[in-house]
């Protein structure tokens, strides 16, 4: 079944924001996900939907980034296994909980995504060495924690895996970024597959959103390998500041 227009109007620009975002910092899924919502769509079908339409526009960034030098794939390989175990934990928790939970979370989750993506600007942009079995270890947590996230409820699971990466695992920021892409994207298929299963995914509405989350991350992932990611930060606060609003004035009503 097609999707109405006005689905349509307020769910794809927002996903094409969303990815542009997303390519270049993570927490694209804070402005895809209310997209959904504001459009409509339940709770748990919304996120699983959104799995969907980030998980098409992923794959263009991780491959543009993987292509462009900024993903080890052998640094890559605990992260990946790590993060997707996490996704299916989360995500089957998230199917448990009453659809209320997840405004709430969104309410809390605006406002710390917006600090922590002024913050990033004052992250390493060369990183430091580490011995590579101790960036392991640092990784896989890293990762099975954001993943379990991503899997539970999603938006701002990038921009956590990209500050982690940084901080913890001492990545430089663009490096970071290029990891975190393909842990992010390990997550989101794990999260997919498992609202799938449960029958909570709007395939037509995911995919005729996807293709514009695609562009977004086209678009963004040729930022990043520029070296243009002060762009879109501007961008992102804004619309989370009006994304908060909504969201707080929805649940307050």
């Amino acid at each position: 079944m097609l999707p109405d227009l006005t689905t349509l109007l307020i769910v794809c620009p927002l996903v094409f924001l969303g990815g542009l975002v997303d390519s270049i910092a993570g927490g694209g899924g804070l402005i895809t996900l209310p997209g959904y919502l504001i459009a409509g769509v339940p709770p748990h079908m919304a996120i699983g939907t959104n799995k969907l339409s980030s998980a098409m526009g992923m794959f263009i960034s991780t491959i543009r980034l993987y292509r462009g030098g900024f993903i080890d794939m052998r640094l890559a390989t605990v992260p990946v296994a790590a993060a997707f175990v996490g996704s299916v934990v989360g995500a089957r928790i998230a199917l448990m909980l009453p659809a209320s939970v997840f405004q709430i979370i969104l309410i809390i989750c605006l406002p710390l995504a917006a600090l922590l993506v002024m913050r990033k600007q004052t992250l390493s942009a060369e990183g430091e060495e580490m011995d590579i079995k101790k960036r392991w270890i640092l990784l896989g947590l890293c990762s099975f924690v954001c993943g379990a996230y991503d899997g539970f409820y999603g938006p701002g699971a990038g921009t956590f895996l990209l500050l982690a990466f940084a901080t913890f695992a001492k990545l430089g920021v663009r490096d970071a970024a290029g990891q975190m892409k393909i842990v992010n994207f390990s997550s989101g298929i794990a999260a997919l597959v498992t609202f799938a299963v449960a029958g909570q995914v709007d395939w037509v509405l995911g995919a005729l959103a996807g293709c514009f989350g695609i562009a977004g991350h086209y678009i963004g992932s040729g930022l990043v390998m520029k070296n243009g990611g002060r762009i879109v930060r501007p961008v992102i606060i804004t619309v989370l500041a009006i994304l908060f609003v909504k969201t707080g004035w929805d649940y307050w009503a």
